[in-house]
């Protein structure tokens, strides 16, 4: 793969011959020293990825602890759902690497809808996938005495407590982007490299949060029936529409006067803020409708479950019935 090397104030004399086609200068320079990307065209999210930074390294690790728990359920002759492991490598870890280790992380302080593209992939779709790869409960299976009691102490923690019922996860999850982009917050993460990859990670927290609750299949204290899960979906949807039409509607640049002094000759930040506020409205309908699928799913499936061991239940007590009747 090739690597975009963005160029710093400090080493600004020596262009990577990428930006050498595009007169990439001084002035054409960031804040934090990072160059303006050439115009964006889907071969760069490939061409332009990254192998070199935490969050790559992060993922690899979690990839490799994740299967190497796989490895040790099949070792002693257990069986893990291949859907589970499916579910957190691809979309789930895998969704987080598409918008922040692949070329798109060098748009994301250059298109504000690039960033909402990040946003909606970083909050509600990795983390479902994530959650429904059920980690902890795999690490439960496989670790050794003493960390699995740790990690049960953690899970039934108070503060897990807390942060898991679903009102407060609920309030965070629709919190977080209005304090984010309506305060001089978001201006400043595009100032500061350090302050813009901490929102990536706290997206995924903030996600993971919301909705391991809802549709994880690990241990989780003081988890809701399912009818009130959807409905607490269906709660969150008007926010991510009101959210989206209101950065679409807006007479003012988020991020203030950052976009325009990066003079992007192909883009226009008033229209791409327009594109932003429509990924959010469209991407965020189209994950509440679906979590909404997952959840009357997991509901039916529960509901089976729940039916065949009623039906055990039953059969187990005619047989003793049975056997008593045949004693006397």
């Amino acid at each position: 793969m090739v690597r975009f090397a963005w160029p710093t104030l400090k080493s600004v004399l020596h262009v990577d011959p990428i930006f050498a086609a595009t007169s990439v200068t001084p002035s054409t320079l960031a804040a934090g020293g990072e160059a303006v990307p050439p115009p964006f065209d889907i071969t760069r999210v490939f061409t332009g990825t990254r192998v070199d930074s935490w969050l790559a390294l992060g993922l690899v690790v979690a990839a490799g602890l994740y299967l190497y728990g796989v490895y040790r359920l099949r070792l002693r002759g257990d069986r893990w759902p291949v859907l589970r492991t499916v579910s957190f490598l691809g979309p789930g870890l895998g969704g987080i690497a598409s918008v922040t280790v692949s070329g798109l992380h060098a748009y994301d302080t250059a298109l504000l809808s690039v960033h909402m593209i990040q946003h909606m992939v970083l909050s509600m779709v990795a983390p479902i996938f994530l959650a429904l790869g059920a980690p902890v409960t795999l690490a439960l299976r496989t670790l050794p005495v003493r960390p699995r009691k740790r990690l049960l102490a953690i899970v039934h923690s108070r503060i897990a407590r807390i942060y898991s019922f679903p009102l407060v996860a609920f309030a965070i999850f629709v919190v977080n982007p209005f304090a984010l982009y309506f305060t001089d917050l978001y201006h400043f993460t595009l100032q500061h490299e350090w302050a813009h990859e901490l929102v990536h990670a706290h997206f995924i927290m903030t996600g993971c949060v919301f909705f391991w609750p809802l549709v994880g299949l690990d241990p989780l204290p003081g988890r809701w029936p399912y009818p009130a899960r959807a409905l607490l979906m269906v709660l969150s949807v008007p926010f991510h529409t009101v959210l989206g039409l209101t950065i679409m509607q807006s007479t003012t640049l988020f991020g203030g006067d950052w976009y325009p002094s990066l003079n992007l000759s192909w883009s226009n930040p008033w229209d791409d803020q327009v594109v932003a506020g429509g990924v959010l409205w469209a991407g965020g309908e189209f994950v509440s409708v679906t979590m909404l699928a997952v959840l009357v799913v997991q509901w039916v499936k529960q509901s089976e479950r729940e039916a065949r061991r009623v039906d055990r239940e039953l059969d187990r007590q005619e047989a003793l019935q049975r056997a008593a009747e045949s004693a006397a």
